[in-house]
C-alpha cells in the first residue's frame, strides 16, 4: 500500500510540474491537474493541502539536486574562504534567480500571511541554506580563517549581501533576467564586504 501511495504522489508531482511549466501558476487549476493525473480532487488534496502547497513542492522537487550541488562548493577543508564564498555565491544566485525559483519565492511572499506555505517553504529553502552556510563559516572561524562571531548571524549577513543589490527589483518585477556578468559582479562586491567584516583580524592567531 505504501508503494502505491508513493507512486501516486509522484504521479501528481510529475503532472503538476508539466502543467505549471506549460500554463504557469495562475493558469493551472487543481481541476486541470486532476484531469491529467486521473482520479478525484479529493485524492490530490489528500496529498497536498492546496495548489500553493503543491506548487511549492514542485519547485523544491526541481531544485533540490541543484541546491545540494551549490552547497557542496562550501568545502570545509578549503584554505581560501573568500574563493569558496565567491564560487558558492555565483552558483547560488544563478539558481535562485531562475524564473521558476523566482516565481516560487514571489508566491511564498504573497501567501505567507494567508497560509502556512511561507513557513513550510522557509524551512526547506532559506533555513536550510542558512544552516549549511553557518556550518561552513563556523568551521572557518574555528580554524582562524574568519574572525570569531555568531555563525548563523554571519550566514544571514552573507545571504543579505548577496541579494542586497537585486532582491527588490526582481521580486517587484522591475527586472526578470540577470546575466552571468551581473551575477559575478554582484557576488564579488558582496563577498568583498563580507570578508571586510568577518575576515581574520590582522595579527590574530598568526595572521599579519
Amino acid at each position: 500500500m505504501r508503494v502505491k501511495t508513493d507512486a501516486k504522489r509522484q504521479t501528481i508531482l510529475n503532472v503538476a510540474t508539466q502543467a505549471f511549466q506549460e500554463l504557469g501558476f495562475e493558469g493551472t487549476s487543481m481541476s486541470e491537474i486532476c484531469t491529467r493525473a486521473g482520479g478525484s480532487k479529493a485524492t490530490i488534496y489528500n496529498y497536498f493541502a492546496s495548489k500553493q502547497a503543491l506548487f511549492c513542492e514542485v519547485m523544491f522537487n526541481l531544485t533540490d539536486k541543484e541546491f545540494e550541488a551549490v552547497i557542496r562548493l562550501l568545502d570545509h577543508a578549503t584554505p581560501n574562504v573568500g574563493e569558496a564564498l565567491l564560487s558558492f555565491g555565483r552558483d547560488f544566485l544563478k539558481l535562485i534567480y531562475t524564473p521558476d525559483v523566482l516565481a516560487a519565492r514571489r508566491l511564498m511572499i504573497a501567501e505567507s500571511g494567508r497560509s502556512d506555505l511561507g513557513r513550510q517553504c522557509f524551512e526547506r529553502g532559506p533555513k536550510k541554506a542558512e544552516d549549511s552556510i553557518a556550518a561552513f563559516l563556523s568551521s572557518a572561524m574555528q580554524s582562524g580563517t574568519l574572525r570569531a562571531a555568531n555563525p548563523n548571524i554571519a550566514a544571514r549577513h552573507l545571504l543579505g549581501l548577496l541579494e542586497s543589490e537585486i532582491f527588490e527589483v526582481f521580486i517587484l518585477r522591475m527586472q526578470e533576467k540577470i546575466s552571468r556578468k551581473e551575477i559575478e559582479q554582484v557576488t564579488e562586491r558582496a563577498v568583498t564586504v563580507f570578508m571586510a567584516a568577518y575576515g581574520p583580524i590582522p595579527g590574530a592567531r598568526g595572521q599579519t
